[in-house]
């Protein structure tokens, strides 16, 4: 495998992760009441489908073929929410942390691809600048789960 190939297949999987975080929150959405967290999901959502067309653009810079779909595993995690929204006594507060969940095993994903020295510096910002805003995210999404405890 060379190196845009490489290259390309990191990106990739960060872009499933993006479209699996955008469908969590979308599905989010459905299960809350609250207009707040109803507008916090969706520009998460939003976000997060922005993310999925700048990593695009870079696989396609590379030569590469973007996947248009997210993972098996994000399908089954929304499912999860879903029912765990039902089941529970505080639904808002399980779909946050549901939420937190998700964000921070994204935070790892992208942590993972910073700590690799071979990237160009252009991904290289790319992806940090992603990162800080699925920081900043996860701040947001804990402080609302206080307030709905």
């Amino acid at each position: 495998m060379n190196y845009r190939e490489k290259i390309s297949k990191k990106l990739n999987e960060l872009l499933v992760k993006n479209y699996d975080a955008e469908k969590g929150y979308l599905n989010a959405i459905e299960n809350v009441e609250s207009s707040e967290l109803k507008l916090f999901f969706k520009r998460r959502a939003s976000e997060r489908s922005q993310f999925a067309k700048e990593l695009r653009t870079e696989i396609l810079q590379y030569g590469q073929i973007p996947e248009d779909s997210g993972s098996f595993k994000g399908a089954m995690h929304r499912n999860w929410m879903s029912l765990k929204a039902v089941f529970s006594s505080n639904n808002e507060e399980a779909i946050i942390e549901e939420a937190i969940k998700g964000e921070e095993a994204s935070l790892e994903e992208y942590d993972t691809l910073l700590k690799e020295n071979n990237l160009p510096p252009t991904i290289d910002n790319l992806i940090a600048k992603h990162r800080h805003a699925i920081q900043a995210a996860i701040n947001t999404e804990k402080v609302h789960e206080e307030l709905v405890s």
